[in-house]
């Protein structure tokens, strides 16, 4: 005879993917200051199951170092560096990918037990498998992103970047959408909300991406006035490349417009909601969403207007997450 199934406790799993969330919500940050830095080449190889231990010794450091020398990076940008520069590049990398590593163990073990001890249902199990699959499929797209930089430019693809992050955000977003309902914190709301409310989620998603494509091109060192471009509203050779539509995705003059203009979107969206349904969503969530986007925006003036300064720049990837964080949380509390 079999053993009578427990009863889930619900709560202790949603405690266990907000402990995911925080550790993918500080995966993003790490990532990104990793990015700024110009750190994330520094590691030419990729080990997932013996990667979690840094070089030993001047023999295992040296044979790091003469790995990196034959990337373009090296050879086209940092031909300059000692051993001792190399390392100080090395160690944010290695943390990313280290984090990384710890997000699967935090995550699966926990999955396991809760699914051999408690025999989780059916629909939970399949979103808690799909996330699992969704975080290895994550650790297979940073290294596809960071071979990019690794055969003729030191820098990765605009295109794999923008994928790398967008994969994240969404597995974020997922987790925090399911813990949020585990834990009762969803559904206090009036539902007339919840078209807008997942409005303004996919906005902010859809702005971060393009973020993440002006970032692969370095587009936020240029046109570094706000509110013009270059003195213009439309700068000039926002439509040089051809086709057409690679303008959106290549050309700096385009993303960075198209980015501002998200951004525009996603404020006037988030302070419109906020003023129509404040009274249907009782909790505040959508008074914080209101002033992290308004927090947001001019994070990401103060980003152009500073030529992409490393740690303003940082604190507007910061503030996206917590944009997006605030946008799931109101998407809950609609349920």
């Amino acid at each position: 005879m079999t053993a009578p199934k427990s009863a889930v406790p619900e709560r202790a799993i949603g405690s266990w993917l907000l402990v995911c969330c925080a550790l993918v919500f500080a995966m993003v940050l790490l990532g990104g200051i990793t990015r700024l830095t110009e750190s994330g080449l520094s590691i030419v190889d990729w080990r997932p199951a013996t990667g979690w231990l840094p070089p030993f010794g001047d023999a295992q450091w040296s044979a790091a170092f003469e790995a990196y020398r034959a990337s373009p990076e090296f050879r086209q940008l940092n031909f300059w560096m000692t051993v001792d520069d190399f390392r100080q590049i090395f160690w944010l990398e290695f943390l990313h990918r280290l984090l990384g590593r710890l997000i699967g163990v935090v995550y699966l073990l926990p999955f396991l037990w809760f699914g051999y001890r408690h025999r989780l249902g059916g629909a939970l199990t399949v979103r808690l498998g799909l996330l699992f699959l969704l975080g290895g499929a994550q650790g297979v797209l940073g290294w596809y992103m960071v071979k990019s930089g690794l055969v003729d430019r030191p820098s990765v693809s605009q295109y794999r970047l923008a994928a790398h992050l967008g994969l994240a955000v969404f597995i974020y977003g997922l987790m925090l959408y399911t813990a949020l309902g585990l834990k009762r914190f969803g559904g206090q709301a009036d539902a007339v909300a919840r078209p807008a409310a997942a409005m303004l989620t996919a906005l902010v998603f859809v702005t971060m991406i393009w973020g993440a494509f002006l970032a692969g091109i370095d587009g936020g060192a240029t046109f570094n006035t706000f509110p013009l471009m270059d003195g213009r509203l439309v700068p000039e050779g926002t439509l040089a490349l051809s086709p057409a539509w690679r303008n959106a995705f290549d050309n700096v003059a385009m993303v960075q417009l198209l980015h501002r203009g998200m951004a525009l979107a996603t404020l006037a969206a988030a302070l419109g909601i906020w003023l129509k349904y404040r009274r249907a969503v009782p909790s505040g969530a959508l008074g914080i969403a209101a002033f992290f986007a308004l927090a947001q925006f001019c994070l990401g003036i103060a980003t152009i207007l500073t030529g992409a300064s490393v740690y303003i720049a940082w604190a507007h990837q910061a503030g996206a997450m917590l944009l997006f964080t605030a946008a799931i949380w109101v998407w809950r509390e609609t349920a």
